[in-house]
């Protein structure tokens, strides 16, 4: 309503533009009242002389020139009335066009090219729809309608890649990585992010094609960390015990004095060696957590300070073996303690309130341990 009241009151100003000027009189009095106005003018020139307001002189001098107009006003021919006519009818013309014409064009014009039966649409709902979905999940459906769209959008590939490893998307990962890794060239990075991808959807195994990923990726850049580390895990999977150690120690051996994956590679360097690792201060396999035996809560602790994707490859392997070690063997109530433990700080609370209900029945004739059980679940908030 408030939209056609601004074209009408538009409609009406642009009308009496046109007609204002129409409705205005131009031109000269007719001869007959100039006559009129000359004769007035003479009389009061006399006035004025008899009253002795102006000189005689003077008085003549004026009567002389106004005569002589009068004279010419009485000759002039009056204005031919054909001529009035036309001058009348195209005043008529044109302000019927500006009545009539203009707006029923502007309407004519509006309804073909607007949209009058639109309905309104109040300023937040479209504000909202201009900023679109700025969810998480909204974020990543417009990066995969781009990339459907635009299927060698390097960079594209490369962004959501994380991300689907993040949401446990794995072959949507390990597709993303090659598709980035044949787009945007081969590096180390690259390749050892396509490993790490295929490791994820092999669940947790080092498969032909990942271990040929980190080999390039070492061939390309020999301090890739990631690399280097699933080097290791695979000659551990391939029951080559002594390769992994050899390979995860002179990792440690090399790292800096800060970086934060030193712990992991220490624990898992324990799984396999009994031999202290290089800065391990003598540190005993039962004291990294023992061999098979998963992480303790400082490597857990440890693992949290790193990005998802580090996390989980680094100790996911780890407390897996000691759920199945734990399951041959569920005596052991520290193991119960560490696999609940580490299961919360991967975010698998599912996992953890299953690992509790396996300890419970495993230590069922054991109420110390249970005690000890119950104060972890209460301190975690797992109850209920």
């Amino acid at each position: 309503m408030t939209l056609w009241f601004g074209l009408a009151l538009m409609t009406a100003v642009a009308v009496l533009a046109v007609l204002w000027p129409l409705a205005r009189r131009t031109g000269n009095l007719r001869s007959g009242s100039d006559v009129a106005v000359y004769r007035d003018q003479l009389e009061e020139i006399e006035r004025d002389r008899a009253s002795g307001l102006i000189p005689d002189q003077e008085a003549a001098s004026a009567q002389v020139e106004v005569s002589r107009r009068l004279l010419a006003a009485a000759e002039a021919p009056p204005p031919p009335q054909a001529s009035a006519n036309v001058a009348t009818w195209r005043r008529r013309a044109v302000a019927l066009v500006a009545l009539l014409a203009l707006p029923l064009g502007a309407a004519g014009l509006y309804l073909a090219l607007g949209s009058p039966w639109l309905p309104d649409q109040p300023l937040a709902p479209r504000l909202a729809a201009a900023r679109g979905d700025q969810s998480f999940e909204g974020l990543v459906a417009r990066v995969e309608t781009h990339l459907d769209r635009n299927p060698e959008d390097g960079r594209g590939w490369e962004v959501i890649a994380p991300i689907y490893l993040r949401l446990g998307r794995f072959d949507e990962a390990v597709k993303a990585r090659r598709q980035a890794l044949r787009l945007n060239g081969d590096t180390a990075e690259r390749e050892s992010a396509l490993g790490e991808a295929l490791v994820f959807a092999a669940n947790g195994m080092v498969t032909a094609e990942a271990k040929a990923a980190f080999e390039k990726a070492v061939s390309l850049d020999a301090s890739d960390v990631p690399a280097r580390y699933f080097l290791g895990l695979a000659a551990e999977q391939d029951g080559n015990r002594a390769q992994a150690a050899s390979m995860w120690r002179t990792l440690i051996a090399a790292a800096p004095p800060d970086a934060p994956w030193v712990e992991f590679i220490r624990s898992a360097l324990a799984r396999v060696d009994d031999a202290p690792a290089p800065g391990d201060r003598g540190a005993s396999p039962a004291q990294s957590g023992g061999a098979g035996g998963g992480p303790n809560e400082d490597q857990v602790a440890a693992a949290s300070k790193m990005d998802p994707e580090q996390r989980k490859a680094m100790i996911q392997g780890m407390v897996e073996r000691l759920a199945e070690k734990l399951h041959r063997d569920g005596s052991d109530a520290e193991g119960w303690l560490r696999l609940v433990r580490s299961y919360m700080v991967l975010g698998e609370r599912e996992k953890a309130r299953a690992a509790v209900v396996d300890a419970r029945r495993a230590l069922a004739d054991d109420p110390t341990n249970l005690r000890r059980l119950d104060d972890l679940v209460k301190g975690l908030g797992l109850e209920g």
